[in-house]
């Protein structure tokens, strides 16, 4: 059981790098959207009126019409990830975006301490968000964002259940630049207890990264550019084993620190309009010990009688030779 929950575990956070892996809710930084993520997720400062809020909840006044946003990838390794939207101006000041990201891993072997196959098993995680954005000023807007996480790891352990909050800004600096920056995942963290499975297990706590991004978007007729930066905090509990003499008789003693790791990262994202029907996007982010992890897509606009869709490929190309990912956003106005 032991094995069991800990091979979930793993490769459920395998999902972007090492660096990414180490910490809990990597599914939820994945990014949002086959735009966000062509783009490299550099997407803070982002006012065409395009980037899911839940980027960055001060986006939300700058949302364009109704929308639904369905995507879905397809990844290696048994891998799923899935994002529903629901978004809307509120006019004349605000706007509001709701949705759901749903990440998993299917379909592989659980194994006892002798080798023998137990079973097979999936692992899953789900983060419902809310985002509200209003304008204070012409150049100023502010938000913020509520998500609701949840990660079924194994059957016989109490889904672990969070509640984390975004707080961002956005700023109009001239007509073409906008700078942007976010507070991300305050208060989340997992919780498991394995005490009633092992004589060994307890309760384990994980907390979410705090992150603050700054990002910075430029715009031209035909071109736009943006870029972000990421700093990240990590608190994690060490344990010490020591053996110490008590009355002539030698005792182990355990002993715990938290350390506070400090993790930065870069985004850069550029999207180009060929043609009014056709939009191509690229970018790039830096994913943890000198790797880069490029991505790329287009956008092709399409009228469906009085509903206008937009359907978006995105192609990333994962570090450390995990594979590929294919996403496809379909986005319809009404």
């Amino acid at each position: 059981m032991r094995r069991t929950f800990t091979l979930g575990f793993l490769l459920l956070a395998h999902w972007l790098s090492p660096a990414h892996a180490q910490h809990a809710g990597a599914f939820s930084r994945m990014g949002f959207g086959a735009r966000g993520i062509a783009m490299g997720n550099a997407v803070t400062a982002d006012a065409t009126g395009y980037a899911s809020p839940y980027y960055n909840p001060a986006l939300a006044p700058f949302l364009v019409r109704q929308s639904v946003d369905v995507s879905a990838a397809l990844m290696s390794l048994d891998r799923q990830l899935q994002f529903v939207q629901l978004s809307a101006p509120l006019r004349p000041r605000a706007g509001i975006a709701g949705g759901l990201v749903h990440a998993g891993v299917d379909s592989f072997d659980g194994r006892n301490a002798s080798g023998y196959h137990t079973g097979t098993f999936a692992v899953h995680e789900y983060a419902f968000f809310i985002a509200f954005g209003v304008r204070l000023k012409r150049r100023t807007t502010v938000g913020v964002g509520f998500q609701l996480f949840r990660s079924d790891l194994f059957a016989n352990v109490a889904a672990a259940r969070s509640i984390g909050i975004d707080l961002g800004m956005s700023y109009r600096v001239t007509e073409q630049l906008r700078i942007g920056a976010v507070a991300d995942d305050l208060l989340a963290s997992y919780g498991w207890d394995t005490s009633k499975h092992r004589s060994a297990g307890g309760n384990t706590r994980d907390a979410f990264p705090r992150r603050i991004r700054l990002g910075a978007s430029y715009q031209l007729p035909q071109l736009y550019l943006s870029a972000e930066y990421e700093s990240r905090f990590v608190v994690k509990e060490v344990f010490h084993r020591t053996v110490q003499e008590s009355g002539g008789t030698l005792r182990e003693v355990i002993s715990s620190e938290k350390l506070t790791l400090h993790e930065t990262g870069f985004r850069a994202g550029i999207e180009y309009q060929l043609i009014s029907a056709l939009t191509v996007r690229g970018g790039a982010a830096s994913a943890g010990q000198g790797a880069v992890r490029p991505s790329a897509g287009f956008m092709v606009m399409q009228p469906l009688g009085e509903v206008a869709i937009h359907a978006a490929y995105a192609f990333v190309l994962e570090p450390y030779a995990l594979g590929t990912i294919h996403l496809i956003t379909l986005r319809f106005f009404l």
